[in-house]
Protein backbone atom coordinates (compact mmCIF):
# COMPACT_ATOMS: atom_id res chain seq x y z
CA UNK A 1 0.00 0.00 0.00
CA UNK A 2 1.17 3.41 -1.25
CA UNK A 3 0.67 5.59 1.82
CA UNK A 4 3.02 8.58 0.24
CA UNK A 5 0.52 8.90 -2.35
CA UNK A 6 -2.48 8.90 -0.03
CA UNK A 7 -1.21 11.70 2.11
CA UNK A 8 0.14 13.61 -1.30
CA UNK A 9 -3.29 13.69 -2.38
CA UNK A 10 -4.66 14.64 1.31
CA UNK A 11 -2.51 17.46 0.76
CA UNK A 12 -3.29 17.99 -2.65
CA UNK A 13 -7.16 18.68 -1.61
CA UNK A 14 -5.84 20.71 1.75
CA UNK A 15 -3.45 23.05 -0.40
CA UNK A 16 -6.57 23.25 -2.90
CA UNK A 17 -9.24 24.16 -0.69
CA UNK A 18 -7.07 26.05 1.95
CA UNK A 19 -9.63 24.57 4.59
CA UNK A 20 -7.25 24.54 7.48
CA UNK A 21 -6.84 28.06 8.89
CA UNK A 22 -4.83 29.88 11.74
CA UNK A 23 -7.18 28.30 14.34
CA UNK A 24 -7.10 24.81 13.50
CA UNK A 25 -3.54 24.68 12.52
CA UNK A 26 -3.34 26.33 16.49
CA UNK A 27 -5.25 24.24 17.81
CA UNK A 28 -3.72 20.65 16.63
CA UNK A 29 -0.43 22.16 17.68
CA UNK A 30 -2.01 23.02 21.34
CA UNK A 31 -2.82 19.23 21.52
CA UNK A 32 0.71 18.34 20.63
CA UNK A 33 2.10 20.52 23.27
CA UNK A 34 -0.25 19.21 26.20
CA UNK A 35 0.40 15.92 25.39
CA UNK A 36 -3.18 14.35 23.76
CA UNK A 37 -2.69 11.80 21.59
CA UNK A 38 -2.85 13.07 17.99
CA UNK A 39 -5.81 10.56 16.53
CA UNK A 40 -8.52 13.20 15.79
CA UNK A 41 -9.60 13.53 12.13
CA UNK A 42 -7.72 15.25 9.22
CA UNK A 43 -8.61 18.21 7.97
CA UNK A 44 -10.14 16.64 4.68
CA UNK A 45 -12.28 14.35 6.89
CA UNK A 46 -12.97 17.77 9.23
CA UNK A 47 -14.36 19.70 6.14
CA UNK A 48 -15.63 16.69 5.00
CA UNK A 49 -17.59 16.26 8.12
CA UNK A 50 -18.59 20.30 7.77
CA UNK A 51 -20.26 19.93 4.39
CA UNK A 52 -22.29 16.39 6.07
CA UNK A 53 -23.51 18.95 8.88
CA UNK A 54 -24.61 21.90 6.33
CA UNK A 55 -25.99 18.99 4.26
CA UNK A 56 -28.52 18.36 6.85
CA UNK A 57 -29.05 21.67 7.72
CA UNK A 58 -27.78 20.94 11.63
CA UNK A 59 -28.79 23.58 13.91
CA UNK A 60 -28.28 21.08 16.82
CA UNK A 61 -25.59 18.70 17.11
CA UNK A 62 -23.73 16.05 19.07
CA UNK A 63 -20.44 15.08 19.63
CA UNK A 64 -18.90 11.80 21.60
CA UNK A 65 -14.87 12.35 21.73
CA UNK A 66 -14.08 16.40 22.13
CA UNK A 67 -10.35 15.18 22.37
CA UNK A 68 -8.71 18.83 21.85
CA UNK A 69 -11.30 20.40 19.95
CA UNK A 70 -10.60 20.35 16.11
CA UNK A 71 -13.27 18.45 14.60
CA UNK A 72 -15.30 20.42 17.27
CA UNK A 73 -14.45 23.47 15.43
CA UNK A 74 -15.37 21.96 12.19
CA UNK A 75 -18.68 20.98 12.78
CA UNK A 76 -19.57 24.34 14.97
CA UNK A 77 -18.69 26.65 11.71
CA UNK A 78 -21.54 24.27 10.15
CA UNK A 79 -23.72 25.74 12.57
CA UNK A 80 -26.03 29.42 12.47
CA UNK A 81 -25.87 32.18 14.91
CA UNK A 82 -28.33 30.88 17.51
CA UNK A 83 -27.02 26.66 16.67
CA UNK A 84 -25.76 24.13 19.29
CA UNK A 85 -23.18 21.82 19.48
CA UNK A 86 -22.76 19.44 22.41
CA UNK A 87 -19.63 17.86 22.99
CA UNK A 88 -18.68 15.34 25.41
CA UNK A 89 -15.26 14.30 26.55
CA UNK A 90 -14.12 12.28 29.54
CA UNK A 91 -10.37 14.21 30.07
CA UNK A 92 -11.03 17.26 31.99
CA UNK A 93 -7.27 18.46 30.79
CA UNK A 94 -8.42 18.10 27.09
CA UNK A 95 -11.41 19.59 27.75
CA UNK A 96 -9.51 22.09 28.99
CA UNK A 97 -7.30 22.48 25.90
CA UNK A 98 -10.46 21.94 23.93
CA UNK A 99 -12.24 24.95 25.70
CA UNK A 100 -9.20 27.28 24.70
CA UNK A 101 -9.14 26.31 21.23
CA UNK A 102 -12.84 26.69 20.68
CA UNK A 103 -12.77 30.11 22.12
CA UNK A 104 -9.80 31.51 19.73
CA UNK A 105 -11.66 29.97 16.91
CA UNK A 106 -14.91 32.30 18.65
CA UNK A 107 -17.07 29.44 18.75
CA UNK A 108 -17.77 29.13 22.78
CA UNK A 109 -21.27 30.63 22.65
CA UNK A 110 -22.43 27.62 20.26
CA UNK A 111 -20.29 25.04 21.64
CA UNK A 112 -21.12 23.73 24.87
CA UNK A 113 -18.50 20.85 26.56
CA UNK A 114 -19.83 18.16 29.02
CA UNK A 115 -16.98 16.58 30.65
CA UNK A 116 -17.24 13.11 32.35
CA UNK A 117 -17.93 9.62 31.30
CA UNK A 118 -19.75 9.16 27.98
CA UNK A 119 -22.45 7.14 28.94
CA UNK A 120 -23.44 8.88 31.66
CA UNK A 121 -23.11 12.83 29.66
CA UNK A 122 -25.74 10.88 27.08
CA UNK A 123 -28.22 9.70 30.09
CA UNK A 124 -28.14 12.99 31.45
CA UNK A 125 -28.80 14.39 27.82
CA UNK A 126 -31.91 12.02 27.68
CA UNK A 127 -33.16 12.37 30.90
CA UNK A 128 -32.59 16.43 30.69
CA UNK A 129 -34.95 15.79 27.34
CA UNK A 130 -31.86 18.05 25.05
CA UNK A 131 -32.52 16.13 22.17
CA UNK A 132 -33.01 14.99 19.47
CA UNK A 133 -30.01 16.77 17.75
CA UNK A 134 -29.67 16.70 14.15
CA UNK A 135 -26.68 15.61 13.33
CA UNK A 136 -24.59 13.09 15.62
CA UNK A 137 -20.34 12.62 15.87
CA UNK A 138 -18.95 9.57 17.52
CA UNK A 139 -15.35 9.31 17.66
CA UNK A 140 -14.35 8.14 21.29
CA UNK A 141 -13.11 4.95 22.39
CA UNK A 142 -14.07 1.93 20.17
CA UNK A 143 -15.34 -0.81 22.75
CA UNK A 144 -18.75 0.91 23.87
CA UNK A 145 -19.26 2.03 19.84
CA UNK A 146 -22.41 -0.10 19.85
CA UNK A 147 -23.61 1.55 23.06
CA UNK A 148 -23.08 4.76 22.02
CA UNK A 149 -24.83 4.49 18.60
CA UNK A 150 -27.93 3.39 20.83
CA UNK A 151 -27.73 5.95 22.82
CA UNK A 152 -27.48 8.69 19.52
CA UNK A 153 -30.79 6.64 18.43
CA UNK A 154 -32.43 7.75 21.58
CA UNK A 155 -31.55 11.47 21.09
CA UNK A 156 -32.06 11.47 17.53
CA UNK A 157 -34.86 11.91 15.12
CA UNK A 158 -36.60 11.16 11.88
CA UNK A 159 -33.40 12.58 9.30
CA UNK A 160 -30.87 12.80 11.92
CA UNK A 161 -27.01 11.96 10.32
CA UNK A 162 -25.01 9.47 12.78
CA UNK A 163 -21.58 9.47 11.51
CA UNK A 164 -18.82 7.05 13.59
CA UNK A 165 -15.34 7.66 12.82
CA UNK A 166 -13.05 4.77 12.90
CA UNK A 167 -14.72 1.65 11.57
CA UNK A 168 -12.43 0.18 9.34
CA UNK A 169 -8.92 0.19 11.54
CA UNK A 170 -6.94 -0.34 8.08
CA UNK A 171 -8.68 -3.63 7.34
CA UNK A 172 -8.57 -5.47 10.72
CA UNK A 173 -12.18 -5.66 10.91
CA UNK A 174 -11.31 -8.36 8.61
CA UNK A 175 -10.02 -10.53 11.13
CA UNK A 176 -12.68 -12.53 13.33
CA UNK A 177 -9.82 -13.91 15.32
CA UNK A 178 -7.97 -9.84 16.01
CA UNK A 179 -7.49 -9.21 19.72
CA UNK A 180 -7.09 -5.79 19.87
CA UNK A 181 -10.41 -4.43 21.41
CA UNK A 182 -10.98 -1.59 19.22
CA UNK A 183 -10.91 -3.50 16.64
CA UNK A 184 -13.79 -6.13 17.74
CA UNK A 185 -15.85 -3.07 19.39
CA UNK A 186 -15.84 -1.87 15.77
CA UNK A 187 -16.94 -5.09 14.41
CA UNK A 188 -19.60 -5.29 16.42
CA UNK A 189 -20.85 -2.00 15.98
CA UNK A 190 -20.44 -2.57 12.06
CA UNK A 191 -22.96 -5.34 12.58
CA UNK A 192 -25.47 -4.18 14.85
CA UNK A 193 -25.79 -0.56 12.35
CA UNK A 194 -25.72 -3.09 8.94
CA UNK A 195 -28.47 -4.99 10.53
CA UNK A 196 -30.59 -1.93 12.94
CA UNK A 197 -33.79 -1.09 10.55
CA UNK A 198 -34.73 2.45 12.43
CA UNK A 199 -31.75 3.49 10.09
CA UNK A 200 -30.47 3.79 6.39
CA UNK A 201 -26.66 3.12 6.80
CA UNK A 202 -23.90 2.32 4.70
CA UNK A 203 -19.17 2.84 5.40
CA UNK A 204 -16.99 4.47 3.39
CA UNK A 205 -13.29 4.01 3.03
CA UNK A 206 -11.05 6.75 3.93
CA UNK A 207 -7.57 7.20 3.11
CA UNK A 208 -4.86 9.79 3.48
CA UNK A 209 -2.76 11.23 6.37
CA UNK A 210 -4.58 8.93 8.44
CA UNK A 211 -3.50 5.94 6.28
CA UNK A 212 -6.63 3.30 5.67
CA UNK A 213 -10.00 3.31 7.99
CA UNK A 214 -13.49 4.27 7.65
CA UNK A 215 -16.88 6.34 8.61
CA UNK A 216 -20.03 5.03 8.74
CA UNK A 217 -22.72 7.19 7.86
CA UNK A 218 -26.56 7.07 8.87
CA UNK A 219 -29.51 8.80 8.78
CA UNK A 220 -32.55 7.86 10.94
CA UNK A 221 -35.50 6.60 9.32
Amino acid sequence: MDTSLFESVDQYIGNLFEDEDAVLKGTLKSMEDAGIPGINVSANQGKFLQVLARLCGAKKILEIGALGGYSTIWLARALPADGLLITLELEQAYADVARLNIIEAGLDPVVEIKVGKAMESLATLEANDEGPFDMIFIDADKPPYTEYFEWALKLSRPGTLIVADNVIREGKVLDDNCDDERVSGVQRFNKVLAANQQVTATIIQTVGTKEHDGMAIAVVK
